[in-house]
């Protein structure tokens, strides 16, 4: 039987999950961490490989592993932070209010996001794509063959709006359920309550491979069904935190390009290419610029590791491989500007 579903509704829905612009606070938020003396930043709710709380309340995953760098970058120590959980709803009001610093949660960058809401997109941090999430007993090998199918999905999230394009364009009806966090979508997934769980891929890979014993029982069809570049945001009206921002990340994956790790960069200051010498603070005056000291990048670098130690740590327990992710000199998309 075709179940069908409001697609104007979902559209409209989409389109309005970004929240209207807040009134913006002061525009020194390197400043205000300064003097609060703590980083506040935005991480999920929970999903595996990106940012989760562990049994003993450690924050883990890339993005967790980004505000360490970011914090370490800014104090000399990456213990400086303060986790914000958020949800797809309150991620963004959390930012444009002052109530985070720094929005670092697995969050896509899209239009309507860069131009409507006071917010800037720093760069990527994680290239992905929404899929599909079945259970190996539903018999099915592709998304088009899921005609009728109920779909646990998040509201206010770019997912609802890709999944509504996908499914006019391909003539297949869902039913959505929508809940809110991922954790509660996730549990409605597993108990029966969906036939289908639609996210970004690194999600899904997260959810199979919590599975244990039995995630063979579950499979992540072939589509890909949209772009996801997902990274940072902070408030648009702070160039110099936002040029922070950017440039941490520029540097973890510069620090991999030129073999720079937490466990050598110290003892690679003085090494003989130019290139690792600015970047790591022997030469130039890029701190300065930032207004942070020469050394900023050397101590995110140490707090973090570089992008590739980032990945190993957190995405491929968790199955997902580096594809599109890797540097572009290994044939993926993953670039750092120079540092000169």
């Amino acid at each position: 039987m075709r179940l069908s579903f409001n697609l104007a509704g979902l559209v409209l829905a989409g389109l309005l999950a970004a929240p209207a612009l807040a009134q913006q606070p002061a525009a020194d938020t390197l400043a205000a961490v300064k003097g609060r003396g703590t980083l506040a930043c935005g991480v999920s709710t929970g999903v595996a490989g990106l940012s989760q709380a562990d049994s003993r309340g450690e924050w883990r995953g890339i993005d967790a592993d980004f505000c360490r760098a970011v914090a370490a970058a800014v104090f000399g120590d990456a213990s400086k932070l303060r986790f914000v959980p958020t949800t797809p709803q309150n991620r963004f009001t959390a930012l444009q209010s002052g109530e985070i610093d720094l929005l670092s949660r697995g969050t896509t960058y899209s239009f309507t996001r860069d131009t409507g809401i006071g917010l800037s997109f720093t760069d990527v941090l994680v290239h992905d794509g929404q899929g599909f999430l079945v259970k190996r007993d539903l018999g099915v090998k592709s998304g088009k063959e899921l005609d009728g199918a109920s779909v646990c999905l998040q509201p206010g999230t770019t997912t609802e709006l890709n999944l509504t394009d996908w499914a006019r364009t391909n003539a297949v009806s869902f039913q959505p359920v929508l809940i809110e966090s991922f954790q509660e979508a996730t549990s409605a997934f597993l108990a029966g309550r969906c036939d289908v769980y639609t996210t970004d891929r690194t999600g899904l890979a997260a959810i199979r491979a919590t599975q244990g014993g039995n995630a063979d029982q579950f499979v992540i069809l072939p589509e890909t069904i949209s772009s996801e570049p997902l990274g940072p945001f902070v408030r648009k009206d702070d160039a110099r935190w936002a040029d922070i921002v950017k440039w941490v990340r520029n540097a973890l994956i510069a620090a991999e390009e030129y073999g720079v790790t937490a466990a050598n960069a110290e003892s690679r200051r003085q090494d003989a290419n130019p290139e690792v010498q600015r970047l790591l603070g022997t030469t130039g005056d890029f701190g300065q610029r930032l207004g942070l000291d020469n050394a900023w990048a050397l101590r995110a670098i140490t707090a973090a590791g570089n992008y590739g130690e980032m990945w190993e740590r957190n995405m491929i327990p968790v199955g997902v491989d580096r594809g599109r992710n890797a540097l572009v000199r290994d044939g993926g998309l993953m670039w750092s500007p120079p540092f000169r």
